[in-house]
C-alpha cells in the first residue's frame, strides 16, 4: 500500500521540503501557495527550481494544480550527470545551489553544474559565501573535493553571469559529528570584495570599510579584491563583499553585503563586517546561513549520535520549522540543551546563551549508488 503524500500548506520553506522529501523518498503535497495574494501560485523561481530538481533526479513526478496553487511531489532517485541551468533573475543562483548541495553527494554520478544568472543579490547566498563558508561545512562530514569556478559575475537586474560547480557523490554515509566542545576562537578573517561594469576604486573603497569595522577585532585581515572586466562582467554594475571568520579547528563565520542604490563602497564594508561580527557574537560552531545544511547533514548521517554546539541566536523559526519537518519526515527528535560544560577559564565563552543539539542520524543508505 502506498503511503499517502505528506501535506504542507503555503510556500514557506518550499526549497528545503522538497530537499528533505528526496532524502527520505517520501512524496509530499504543498497547497495554498499565496492562495490569498494577488499574484497567487508559485513563482519563476520556485518553478525554475523545480525543474533543476527533475533535472538531476530519474524518476520525479511533479504535478502543479492550474492556478499554481497546490504542488504534488514524487521524488525519485538523484542520478547527477552534467546538468546547465539559466535561473530566473529574480533569484540569485545560490538560491538553486545551496539545496542542490545536500542532493548531489548521494547521487549516482557526480554533478557537474552550470548555473546562469545572477550570482549575487544581497537576499540568497552568494556564490563566494558558498564556496568559503558552506563547503567547509560539507567537509566537516567527510564531504571534500567539491569546485566552485566563477566564470562570469553578473549582478542585479540583468545578470549575464555564470558558476560552475563540481559536487563529488558520496559512496559511504556522512560522519558522525561531535563538536560541542567550546565556541572556537576566530584566529583570522577573510573574504572578496567585487564589482562589475563600475569604477576599480570601488574595490578598494569597500575593503577600507570593513577593515575599519573589523580593526577592534586585532585578527589578520586579508580581503581579497576581483575587479571583473569585459566579458567576465555580466550586464549590470555592481560591488559587494563577502567575508569569513576563520578558526584554527576549520569552522567559520560568515557575512556579505551587496551595494544598493544610493549607497556608497564604504557603506556596503561597513555593513558587512559588523553583520560578521554580529554572526561570531552570537556564539557556536556555526552561524545562521550555515544551520539549516548542518542539521540535515546530522540528520542523514550513521545511526550514532551527533552533537553540536549553537548559539541562541541562530534558534529562530526557520530553525524551528526544519526540526519539526525533519520529525514529520523520519519521525526522529532533535534534543536541545543548555550548554552547562564551560571551561571556568573561557573567558570568550562567558555570557553567551549557547545550546548543545544531539541528533541520532538516520542511517541513510545512497540507494541511488546501491541500485546502480
Amino acid at each position: 500500500m502506498v503511503a499517502p503524500p505528506v501535506s504542507y500548506s503555503g510556500h514557506v520553506d518550499f526549497r528545503m521540503r522538497l530537499v528533505l522529501a528526496t532524502l527520505s523518498g517520501r512524496a509530499i503535497k504543498i497547497d495554498r501557495i499565496r492562495s490569498d495574494d494577488l499574484e497567487p501560485g508559485l513563482k519563476d523561481y520556485e518553478v525554475s527550481f523545480l525543474r533543476l530538481l527533475e533535472a538531476i533526479t530519474n524518476g520525479s513526478v511533479i504535478e502543479i494544480s492550474y492556478t499554481g496553487t497546490t504542488v504534488i511531489y514524487k521524488p525519485g532517485l538523484i542520478v547527477n550527470g552534467t546538468v546547465t541551468h539559466n535561473c530566473p533573475l529574480s533569484r540569485a543562483v545560490g538560491y538553486f545551489l545551496e539545496p542542490v548541495l545536500l542532493l548531489a553527494p548521494f547521487g549516482k554520478l557526480a554533478l557537474s553544474l552550470t548555473l546562469q544568472g545572477v550570482t549575487s543579490n544581497g537576499v540568497d547566498l552568494g556564490v563566494d559565501t558558498i564556496r568559503t563558508a558552506l563547503f567547509p561545512i560539507y567537509n566537516k562530514f567527510g564531504i571534500m573535493q567539491q569546485e566552485l569556478r566563477v566564470i562570469r559575475r553578473g549582478a542585479p537586474p540583468l545578470g549575464g553571469g555564470e558558476v560552475s560547480v563540481f559536487l563529488p557523490h558520496v559512496v559511504l554515509q556522512p560522519i558522525t559529528l561531535h563538536a560541542a566542545v567550546k565556541t572556537p576562537s576566530v584566529s583570522k578573517i577573510r573574504g572578496v570584495a567585487y564589482s562589475t561594469r563600475v569604477s576599480p576604486a570601488s574595490v578598494n573603497r569597500i575593503i577600507e570599510g570593513a577593515r575599519g569595522v573589523l580593526s577592534i577585532t586585532g585578527c589578520e585581515t586579508f580581503i581579497y579584491s576581483d575587479v571583473a572586466r569585459g566579458e567576465e562582467s555580466g550586464k549590470s554594475p555592481g560591488f559587494g563583499v563577502s567575508l569569513v571568520a576563520e578558526a584554527r579547528s576549520g569552522w567559520c563565520y560568515t557575512a556579505e553585503s551587496v551595494g544598493g542604490a544610493g549607497e556608497t563602497p564604504e557603506d556596503v564594508g561597513e555593513r558587512a563586517a559588523r553583520a560578521l561580527l554580529e554572526e561570531v557574537a552570537l556564539g557556536g560552531m556555526v552561524c545562521r546561513s550555515q544551520v539549516k545544511s548542518l542539521i540535515v547533514l546530522m540528520v542523514v548521517g550513521k545511526e550514532d549520535v551527533g552533537r553540536v554546539l549553537i548559539g541562541k541566536g541562530v534558534i529562530d523559526e526557520g530553525f524551528v520549522r526544519l526540526l519539526r519537518d525533519i520529525k514529520t519526515m523520519w519521525g526522529i527528535e532533535v534534543r536541545i540543551k543548555e550548554q552547562d560544560t564551560l571551561d571556568e577559564e573561557d573567558e570568550q565563552a562567558e555570557g553567551l546563551d549557547e545550546y548543545v543539539v544531539s541528533i541520532k542520524g538516520v542511517g541513510f543508505v545512497n540507494s541511488s549508488k546501491k541500485i546502480a
